[in-house]
């Protein structure tokens, strides 16, 4: 993809196959793309459902989809930046195996873009705070940002 928001970085992943399954390694703390480690979760989403929109002010999002096939839906709402407003919708599956790095105060969503439960392994930059969450939200549907999903249910 040429024209993506700035500060968004994309590692193409390798998988090491053999007759037993494959090996694939997603993030190193050698890699040119890591900054720091937070904590490491998964998170699902079914066919018809939106997961999005929100932004963090503090962390940045390693995203890799291990199972399924995921759209990811960036909108950049920088006013600063030279990619404002721009949206960038990027696929990640383990078919063409990526790793996809949000930056901070990037809208994101996703939705399963196959007929089944897809997943993303997340390993951000920082820890999950549960009594100050750094997570900023809109609804998927939010006129705020020009996108349509196909999923009609959203949270």
């Amino acid at each position: 993809m040429k024209n993506l928001i700035k500060d968004v970085k994309i590692k193409n992943l390798k998988k090491i196959s053999d007759e037993r399954g494959f090996l694939m390694e997603m993030l190193r703390n050698d890699d040119d793309i890591f900054i720091e480690f937070g904590q490491a979760y998964i998170t699902a989403v079914n066919p018809g459902f939106v997961k999005g929109w929100h932004y963090h002010k503090a962390q940045i999002d390693n995203f890799i989809c291990v199972k399924g096939k995921v759209k990811v839906v960036l909108y950049d709402a920088r006013k600063g930046s030279e990619t404002y407003k721009m949206v960038n919708e990027i696929f990640l599956s383990l078919d063409e195996p990526k790793l996809l790095q949000i930056p901070r105060f990037v809208y994101h969503g996703f939705e399963a873009d196959c007929g089944e439960q897809s997943i993303i392994l997340n390993i951000p930059t920082k820890k999950y705070i549960y009594k100050n969450p750094d997570e900023f939200r809109v609804k998927f549907n939010s006129k705020k940002i020009p996108y349509k999903w196909k999923g009609t249910r959203g949270g």
